[in-house]
């Protein structure tokens, strides 16, 4: 697992965008308060849904409109069909750790 930020960096509805080695992911807290990592890039437009909304427990991309489940990564509306990886989170002592190597889905 890889400290990436300091958990309250992410509100309830927020997201993050960072970089790990040679990935992209979006890090997200849901409205429960749950932390989530996915890759950051859209499956349909190519854009960051870090820049996104985050409702519930997913996430809209800001071009067109696709939602993806933060826990499975599936799309919930078009236009995207393909799902986008999910990545083991944790927050651990104030912390969120992430391990790009385990993908989840």
């Amino acid at each position: 697992m890889i400290d990436v930020a300091a958990a309250d960096e992410v509100a309830a509805g927020a997201t993050m965008r960072i970089e790990v080695g040679n990935y992209e992911i979006c890090i997200a807290r849901d409205s429960d308060g749950t932390i989530h990592a996915i890759d950051d890039v859209c499956t349909h437009g190519e854009v960051s849904l870090a820049e996104g909304e985050v409702e519930g427990c997913a996430i809209e991309c800001w071009l067109h409109g696709s939602q993806f489940d933060l826990t499975t990564g599936r799309p919930l509306s078009p236009p995207a069909f393909e799902p986008v990886a999910v990545y083991d989170c944790k927050e651990i002592a104030g912390r969120i750790l992430i391990d790009p190597s385990t993908v989840l889905n």
